[in-house]
């Protein structure tokens, strides 16, 4: 007769019990510690279950106006297709499966409207077309080609150009001349310098026959001029030297805001734009005179 060894079971409840003595032995730190741990652990698997679900995104368009923006974003909420936006809030993503269909679905409702149209127009000249929408397409076709490439600087964030073309036939020119009109909007704390300024003004003048540099007008978002006139002299009377000292002065006063509110707020939380106005109507020299 063989004999069969016996193997003592613990109970499930006295299991527990024998957790519940073990906490109740730790002190107060070591409970505390325990459940701060089992909370991350909790955290963590909570947080690889949904990063894992969630789709991946990318982005469906950038650079938008406002007015862009709130329609795509109202479409969106229509068609049920989930959105988020960028870091900087400079773009809107959509799931990448879905940017296509989203984009031909927005195309067709006319969105974006603030897309900028170049050459292209002329490629879609219909039999018939008059002399003059030909000329209009040209001249609309030659201010998006322009508003591209001056988009294209880093400190640009968007551009409108106009130009001034005068009619001309086959019997005799007229006087007046061609004139252009730039407007920028650039990204907050950023500045043009004077050489991306004869650079846009150059940009303009070499593409449009017979324009003068001095035809030329740049100017920002509040309406500043930012070009110069041929002698040097920007349109409010400052010189070269003098405005090079304003922008000098406002981006040491922007770099101050920002060097003191980063710490506090975060390095991509805040951004800061300076405006000087620097009287230079009066002067002030200092002259020592030696006799022997």
């Amino acid at each position: 007769m063989s004999a069969v060894a016996e193997v003592p079971v613990t109970p499930p409840s006295a299991a527990s019990a024998g957790w519940q003595q073990r906490l109740a032995s730790l002190d107060r730190g070591a409970r505390l510690r325990l459940g701060a741990a089992a909370l991350l652990l909790l955290g963590v698997i909570a947080a690889a279950f949904f990063y894992g679900r969630s789709p991946d995104y990318r982005v469906l368009f950038s650079g938008l106006n406002d007015k862009d923006g709130g329609a795509i974003v109202a479409q969106l909420t229509t068609m049920n297709v989930p959105y988020k936006y960028t870091e900087g809030g400079g773009a809107i993503m959509v799931p990448a499966e879905r940017v296509h269909d989203v984009r031909l679905r927005l195309a067709t409702q006319g969105l974006p409207k603030g897309s900028v149209t170049g050459f292209e127009l002329m490629e879609t000249n219909r039999f018939g077309v008059t002399q003059f929408q030909e000329r209009l397409n040209f001249q609309r076709g030659l201010e998006g080609e322009l508003t591209r490439s001056i988009q294209a600087l880093a400190s640009v964030q968007s551009a409108r150009v106009h130009l001034a073309l005068p009619n001309q036939n086959g019997f005799f020119r007229e006087q007046q001349k061609p004139s252009a009109s730039v407007l920028v909007s650039l990204y907050p704390g950023r500045m043009l310098d004077r050489a991306q300024l004869a650079g846009i003004v150059h940009l303009v003048a070499s593409s449009v026959p017979e324009l003068a540099p001095s035809a030329v007008s740049v100017l920002d978002d509040s309406g500043k001029l930012l070009s110069q006139s041929p002698d040097g002299a920007a349109g409010n009377g400052v010189d070269a030297q003098q405005l090079a000292y304003v922008q000098q002065i406002e981006q040491q006063y922007t770099r101050r805001i920002l060097d003191l509110l980063e710490p506090v707020v975060g390095k991509n939380n805040v951004k800061a734009q300076v405006t000087a106005e620097v009287d230079f109507n009066q002067t002030e020299s200092t002259v020592e005179q030696h006799r022997p």
